[in-house]
């Protein structure tokens, strides 16, 4: 039995996601590094900034800040994880539990992300799930409308983007195909060919960041695989802002890996849903689903001796 990592995404971050934090040296030492960069505690940004929790600008480096604040105060009390995978800006934070980025430079890099996505999409552009619709008919539906599959999550389960006017006429086709559609907290076309742009720049700003090769796999946003190196490290994160995510391959990659138990760094719960329905035989929990931090390691501890 091995333990897994998962860090979520944007969408499911909230102006307590710090409150499970409270008091844990090892978070609060991390969270010091973040307010260093972005010029106020986490918290304060929380409290007084609660509008902007869905703003790429705010969003993406907060909740990296807490995803590794998070591991940090579980790091010593678990047993290392034999793999890490993070969803969309997750991948950033991923690399970072897995001791291939400090805090600083962590936040300073989704800072820059963040920045980067914004400059990209001019144009009102955005993203939609879609459920009911298998690959090939929606990539059909895709290629008619002018939109991308941005992100598998299953098989009858992606995320699509694309700029505004083309995503509001694919959801009227796509409706009519069956599909059950549901609009996301987001304002870029995320992981589609439109920001290539950010992709590029994005690229060259990781090669002269203090990126190292992660200490633990991380397993490729784009295609499932295990990185071990920096070189591949720096080609996954820049090229997946502008290239499909194939969560569904990264879920695979786990078990593949020997992972049984995974735990989900939250806020949210949205990733170790669906790893429980796509692998309903492994043992899956987010830290948001638990009242403290010494309930989160009992769980770990009970399933990795099961």
């Amino acid at each position: 039995m091995a333990l897994g990592i998962l860090c979520p995404g944007q969408g499911a971050q909230h102006p307590q996601m710090l409150a499970p934090l409270a008091g844990d040296a090892a978070a609060g030492a991390v969270l010091a590094s973040a307010a260093a960069v972005l010029g106020r505690a986490p918290a304060e940004l929380l409290r007084e900034r609660p509008d902007d929790l869905f703003r790429n600008a705010l969003a993406q480096p907060l909740l990296c800040a807490v995803e590794l604040a998070t591991w940090a105060a579980l790091r010593t009390r678990l047993p290392a994880p034999r793999a890490c995978a993070g969803y969309s800006v997750g991948e950033l934070a991923a690399y970072a539990c897995a001791g291939a980025l400090d805090a600083d430079e962590l936040v300073r890099l989704a800072v820059r992300r963040a920045e980067l996505m914004d400059l990209a999409c001019a144009e009102p552009s955005g993203l939609v799930a879609v459920r009911g619709l298998t690959q090939r008919p929606l990539a059909a539906l895709c290629a008619a409308h002018g939109v991308t599959i941005a992100i598998i999550n299953d098989a009858d389960r992606c995320v699509v983007g694309g700029r505004r006017a083309e995503l509001d006429a694919f959801a009227t086709a796509a409706r009519a195909a069956g599909g059950a559609l549901t609009p996301l907290c987001v304002s870029v076309a995320s992981h589609t060919p439109l920001l290539q742009p950010a992709a590029e720049a994005f690229a060259a700003t990781l090669a002269a960041s203090g990126l190292r090769a992660p200490l633990v796999p991380v397993l490729a946003g784009i295609d499932g695989a295990p990185v071990y190196d920096r070189a591949r490290a720096v080609d996954s994160l820049a090229r997946q802002i502008a290239h499909t995510v194939d969560w569904a391959a990264c879920l695979d990659g786990l078990v593949e890996a020997g992972c049984r138990v995974l735990l989900e760094l939250g806020p949210g719960s949205g990733l170790a849903r669906m790893a429980r329905e796509r692998h309903p035989e492994l043992a899956v929990r987010a830290v948001d689903e638990f009242r403290s931090l010494d309930g989160v390691v009992a769980w770990v501890e009970r399933q990795l001796q099961g």
